[in-house]
C-alpha cells in the first residue's frame, strides 16, 4: 500500500520474532500488509544489527523500525539506513553512543535481575519458573509458560556491546514505557525516552511483555508513527 510505510519488527532477548504475533495480527487487521519480523541470532549487537539491516535493505520505500527490549538497541544501531523513516521503541533500550544495555541496567538494576542465570556455554537465561514474574506477569500462566520454554537466550556478552552511532539522534522516534517492567527499570525507560525527545511517549500499566499483554495500545503507537511518516 503506497500510503503506508513498511513495518519491520525487531525482537529482544529471551524471545524471537513470534513475540510480535498479536501486534502483527492487529497491524494486518488495520490494513498494514508490508510487515516483516527479524529473527535475530542474539550473538552480538553487530550481528543483530547487520541481520536487521539486511532485511531493511530488501525493502523498497520507507520503513518504520520497531524494537522491543534489546531490540531497541538493535534499531538504534541499524536505523541509520536511508530508507528508515522512523523508530518506535516498545519497553526498549535506546542507548547513546558508547552505551550498552548492560551498562544502562547496572546504573538502575531492574527488579528481575536476580532471576537471570548463565549456562556453561555463555548464554544467559531467565530461570524458567521465574519467567512469568520477571518478564510477563500480566499474561496468563499458559502463555507465559510457552514463552519461558521457548525463550531464546542471548550470549551474555551481548549485554556489554556498545552502540556506535545512535539513529534516534537523527530519526523521528516514538516510545512506549511499561510502568510495571521488571526487566528494564521503568525509570530507565523514562530517562531514555525523555532524552531522545520523541514525537510521542505512551506509558502503559504493563509488564516487559507489553507487545503481548497490550497489543492494541502498542499497535496504536506504531500506527501513530506510520501515519505521521506517511509514505515518505
Amino acid at each position: 500500500m503506497p500510503d503506508k510505510p513498511a513495518i519491520v519488527l525487531v525482537h529482544g532477548f529471551w524471545g524471537g520474532a513470534a513475540h510480535w504475533a498479536k501486534v502483527i495480527t492487529e497491524l494486518h487487521r488495520r490494513g498494514y500488509e508490508d510487515l516483516h519480523a527479524v529473527e535475530n541470532p542474539l550473538t552480538s549487537l553487530a550481528d543483530d544489527a547487520e541481520r536487521t539491516r539486511k532485511m531493511v535493505r530488501q525493502i523498497k520505500g520507507p520503513v518504520v523500525l520497531v524494537g522491543h527490549s534489546y531490540g531497541g538497541a538493535v534499531i538504534t544501531e541499524a536505523g541509520t539506513l536511508p530508507n528508515v523513516a522512523g523508530l518506535v521503541y516498545i519497553a526498549a533500550f535506546a542507548p547513546d553512543a558508547g552505551e550498552s544495555p548492560g551498562g544502562i541496567s547496572q546504573e538502575l538494576p531492574p527488579e528481575a535481575f536476580p532471576n537471570l542465570a548463565p549456562d556453561s556455554d555463555g548464554y544467559l537465561w531467565i530461570v524458567q519458573d521465574k519467567f512469568r514474574e520477571s518478564f510477563a506477569q500480566d499474561l496468563s500462566q499458559e502463555e507465559a509458560r510457552i514463552m519461558a520454554v521457548t525463550q531464546k537466550a542471548p550470549l551474555a556478552s551481548t549485554f556489554g556491546d556498545e552502540v556506535t552511532d545512535p539513529a534516534w539522534r537523527t530519526k523521528p522516534c516514538w516510545y512506549q514505557v511499561s510502568s510495571q517492567d521488571r526487566m528494564i527499570h521503568p525509570d530507565n525507560e523514562r530517562k531514555m525516552a525523555a532524552r531522545m525527545d520523541p514525537r510521542k511517549t505512551v506509558e502503559l500499566d504493563a509488564s516487559h511483555a507489553s507487545l503481548a499483554s497490550q497489543p492494541g495500545p502498542v499497535t496504536d503507537l506504531i500506527e501513530a508513527a506510520a501515519n505521521d511518516l506517511g509514505g515518505r
